[in-house]
C-alpha cells in the first residue's frame, strides 16, 4: 500500500498545482480535461446502467450565470455536464454520486505499475499527467449532491439492509423461538 501511496503523491501534487492554476486562468481547463471526461463518462455510465436514460454529455467549458447579487458577472465555469431523460428516486443517488467511481482509476493504475516491484519509466511520467485531473474530478458537484437527494428513500432501506445483516442471525434466532 506505501508503494501506491508513493505512486500517487506526484499526481497529488500536480492536482493541487492544477486546482491552483484553474482558479488564475481558465487555459488550465486544457489540463484537467481527462479528469472532466471521466466524471462525465460515470454519470453517463452508470445513468445507462440504472435505467436514467442519459440523452445529452458535454465536456465542453462554459460560463455559468452568475448569482443574484454579483454584478451580473459569471465568475464560474461548468466543465461538462450530463442530462437525464429518466431520473427517478431509485437512480438518482447512483447516476448522481457515479464521479466516486473515478477515484478507484489512479488506485488500479498504481497498483498495476507497482504489483511486481517499481521502477520508473517513461509511462510512468505520461500517466502522472492522466491521473492527476482524476484527483480534481472524483468529487460529485453540488448539483449531483442535490441531484442524489432525490434518492432519499435509500436511506432508510440501505439502513435497515445493514442492520438486518449485522444482526441478521440473532433476529432469525429471535422468529423461530
Amino acid at each position: 500500500m506505501t508503494d501506491i501511496l508513493l505512486y500517487l503523491l506526484p499526481s497529488a501534487a500536480l492536482a493541487l498545482l492544477l486546482w491552483i492554476g484553474s482558479g488564475a486562468h481558465p487555459v488550465f481547463f486544457v489540463f484537467t480535461a481527462a479528469g472532466t471526461l471521466c466524471h462525465e463518462l460515470a454519470h453517463f455510465s452508470v445513468g445507462l446502467l440504472t435505467n436514467a436514460e442519459p440523452v445529452g454529455l458535454s465536456v465542453l467549458p462554459r460560463r455559468i450565470k452568475a448569482a443574484r447579487g454579483a454584478g451580473g458577472k459569471a465568475h464560474n465555469w461548468e466543465l461538462g455536464s450530463v442530462t437525464f431523460a429518466n431520473l427517478r428516486w431509485y437512480n438518482a443517488a447512483p447516476s448522481a454520486l457515479a464521479p466516486l467511481l473515478v477515484l478507484a482509476l489512479p488506485f488500479l493504475v498504481a497498483w498495476w505499475r507497482t504489483r511486481h516491484g517499481w521502477t520508473f519509466e517513461a509511462l510512468d511520467l505520461a500517466l502522472t499527467l492522466l491521473l492527476a485531473p482524476q484527483f480534481l474530478s472524483f468529487w460529485p458537484s453540488p448539483v449531483d449532491w442535490r441531484l442524489a437527494a432525490r434518492s432519499w428513500p435509500w436511506i432508510p432501506v440501505l439502513a435497515l439492509a445493514g442492520l438486518a445483516t449485522l444482526y441478521g442471525a440473532d433476529l432469525l434466532r429471535l422468529v423461530k423461538a
